[in-house]
This record gives C-alpha cells, sequence and structure tokens, in this order.
C-alpha cells in the first residue's frame, strides 16, 4: 500500500474546555513536523470538533483506501472495547453505502506504548524525589 492511500486519525476523548483541547493541537503540529508529508488528522471521541467520523469520512472521500486509528488514550476503557469498534463497524458500513471501500485499523491506546510508561515514571520519580 502506498502512503498516498493511507491516513492517520489520532483519537483523543474530547472536551468543551479549549484549554484541554490547546495542547493536542500543538501536538498535531509537533507530529507533521516530524513526518515526510504523511496525512494525519485530530479527534475527539465527543464533547469536540472534528469527530473520529467526520474524519474518517473527508479522507474515504478524498481517495484515501487505509486509514489508521490512533487512540491518544492512556488505556483501553469501554470507549476503545466497545463504542470505537462500533463506530468503526457503522462508518465502514455507510462509506461501503456510497461505494467507498475503506480499510479501518484500531491501534492499541498509545499509554500503553514502553516509551509513555518510561516517561510517566521518570516524572513521578522526579517529582517524589523532589518533594522528599
Amino acid at each position: 500500500m502506498s502512503k498516498q492511500q493511507s491516513a492517520t486519525v489520532l483519537l483523543a476523548h474530547g472536551s468543551s474546555d479549549q484549554n484541554w483541547l490547546a495542547p493536542f493541537s500543538d501536538l498535531l503540529g509537533n507530529i507533521r513536523d516530524g513526518l515526510n508529508g504523511e496525512r494525519v488528522e485530530m479527534s475527539y471521541m465527543e464533547l469536540a470538533d472534528p469527530s473520529m467520523e467526520h474524519q474518517i469520512t473527508v479522507l474515504a472521500r478524498e481517495g484515501f483506501t487505509h486509514i489508521d486509528v490512533m487512540p491518544l488514550f492512556f488505556a483501553a476503557g469501554r470507549h476503545l472495547r466497545k463504542d470505537v469498534p462500533g463506530q468503526i463497524d457503522a462508518l465502514q458500513s455507510t462509506l461501503k453505502d456510497e461505494g467507498l471501500q475503506v480499510s479501518i485499523t484500531l491501534h492499541p491506546p498509545v499509554g500503553l506504548e514502553p516509551e509513555v510508561t518510561d516517561a510517566l515514571r521518570h516524572i513521578v520519580v522526579r517529582q517524589v524525589s523532589a518533594n522528599s
């Protein structure tokens, strides 16, 4: 599969608080700066736009045939075990009805990655040590 056919949608929980949303916008910019033109978009489960469904639909209509969904969650709770897979199934059916064949892969939450847990461990140890 060529990179032109594949895109990534980052998925965060969402909030109506702009202060909560701002770091995700910054993160998206930093991620894009580290790439060579690969398409990456941000989306939210609820309380903020754009939704995952919206972003995937836009990408599918632009001709992307494979979408990786990368949850910016710490762990796989109900949303990632039940809600998101259900949304993806429904969306694939809708897109198929539009004549768009899109494979969508839901990845494990980034919080389970060793680099994330190592970073958190270092931060907590540093804070606890500083307060001792």
